[in-house]
């Protein structure tokens, strides 16, 4: 078992990792009857997206060179209706100004982008839309 989770009532839950014993509380959107105070669900597969392709970067940075250290990543998700799902998870990727990445290096960093586990496992009809702010040289 990797999570346990249990429903709080009023629309909320709380998800714990059994490994560690850390606790992600969720709540519905003000958009779905909820009072909007913690991650949706929805938040949480947006979220998982940006996690997870900064940790593949993180696992591949030693290997190909990479000073990644101090990346962020703003994080917008798109809902549409009718079914009610994500749309499109707009990601905004900014890289430390430590060195420049080389053009090589660049390319290396979008192929692990589009191809981390999380990027694999959601459905292509949603939108995954990433740009890259570099450093300067």
């Amino acid at each position: 078992m990797t999570v346990t989770i249990v429903y709080d009532g009023a629309l909320r839950t709380t998800a714990t990792h059994v490994k560690s014993g850390t606790s992600i509380e969720t709540d519905a959107p003000p958009d779905n009857k909820g009072k909007g105070e913690r991650f949706s669900p929805t938040d949480l597969v947006a979220t998982a997206l940006a996690t997870c392709i900064l940790t593949t970067l993180g696992i591949a940075a030693p290997i190909h060179d990479l000073d990644i250290d101090g990346a962020t990543c703003d994080v917008t998700k798109i809902m549409a209706s009718d079914p009610r799902r994500i749309s499109e998870i707009v990601l905004v990727f900014r890289f430390p100004r430590s060195k420049p990445f080389t053009d090589k290096q660049k390319l290396k960093i979008e192929h692990i982008a589009n191809t981390c586990p999380v990027f694999y496992s959601l459905h292509p009809d949603m939108v995954k839309t990433m740009s890259f702010i570099w450093p300067e040289a």
